[in-house]
């Protein structure tokens, strides 16, 4: 069961909603920025383990970057003083980012302390290509897009920073790549999971808002949602003219982010291509060496053989036998 918000903790409730998961047998993954980890609750997690390592948000080294990010004043000092509440106790936890303005300098210093960490087993994670508001609340959409970086920008951080990253890539490609044709809904979101918000309301995944995809927890239950509804709202095919003439046709499904609830918050739809996260895809496909500049995956032919010639240069063999292609 995972915890996160905003900030779980903020709840009056959460340390009851807390024993009662782990009374249940569940392990709980807990998202929090430790502002508001007490002495209390770090005792809690310190005698009732919650079995997976917590993921603390750190956004800044510096009073003067932390809280320009934050825009709390006082939340520098809380969020240190919860994370070593938690060090005191001994509670496993690790650390993230998301990659700002304000703290784009401090990427090294952050990632220093960060081995320091007896829990942390590799670089810390970052947010890097922001989502738009969930809710769809403009203004806060327009301020979330004035801190993204360009594609470009974003995707050599990302390669620079973690040698892994490429190769995660080629993994999803290796997996995932492929045209989706109209289908919708080819990620995981509502397939035997789902996300409750704190109003009662059942999501297939945390970003999609939409009205016709989620599920009222007052007028039936979970198990309601996740066998009748969710499988019905899965179905839904792709009908927009720009979707079906791009994304159904392009081979870079593995890579790109596009997906029912980036095309919610972009354009309030369900199928309208969202130029951000394409760029992104493309941008990585040519790292890659799988596509050329200038040209748009969805035109290319030939994309069985470039995804061969790829993984065939990591593993020096043969792929083509061993590749299912979507």
């Amino acid at each position: 069961m995972r915890f996160t918000g905003g900030e779980p903790t903020l709840r009056e409730d959460f340390e009851q909603l807390y024993l009662y998961t782990r009374k249940l047998g569940l392990k709980v993954l807990l998202f929090s920025n430790a502002t508001m980890i007490t002495p209390p609750l770090a005792n809690l997690f310190s005698r009732v383990p919650p079995l997976e390592k917590i993921e603390i948000t750190v956004y800044g080294m510096k009073k003067t970057s932390y809280e320009a990010i934050t825009r709390t004043p006082g939340s520098f000092e809380a969020a240190w003083h919860g994370i070593n509440l938690l060090l005191e106790k001994k509670v496993p936890f690790v650390v993230k980012s998301a990659l700002l303005p304000p703290n784009k300098a401090e990427v090294e210093a952050f990632e220093a302390w960060a081995s320091t960490l007896p829990w942390m087993d590799g670089l810390p994670s970052y947010s890097v290509f922001f989502g738009l508001h969930c809710k769809r609340n403009k203004k806060k959409s327009k301020r979330i897009q004035s801190l993204r970086p360009t594609p470009e920008e974003g995707v050599t951080f990302l390669v620079q920073r973690h040698g892994q990253h490429l190769q995660e890539m080629k993994n999803f490609c290796s997996r995932f790549i492929g045209p989706p044709g109209d289908t919708l809904f080819s990620c995981g979101a509502g397939k035997g999971g789902a996300c409750v918000d704190a109003y009662g309301m059942i999501q297939l995944c945390m970003d999609l808002r939409h009205p016709k995809t989620v599920f009222d927890h007052k007028k039936g239950s979970l198990k309601e949602a996740v066998t009748r509804s969710f499988p019905e709202v899965r179905e839904g095919k792709a009908k927009n003219d720009d979707y079906l003439a791009r994304c159904a046709r392009c081979f870079l499904k593995g890579l790109c982010e596009q997906c029912p609830a980036k095309s919610w918050t972009a354009h309030g739809t369900l199928d309208t291509p969202v130029e951000y996260y394409c760029k992104i895809a493309h941008t990585e496909a040519r790292v890659l060496g799988m596509l050329r500049q200038q040209e748009k995956a969805w035109e290319v032919k030939d994309w069985k053989e470039r995804l061969s010639t790829l993984l065939e240069k990591e593993t020096g063999t043969p792929t083509k036998r061993r590749t299912r292609w979507t």
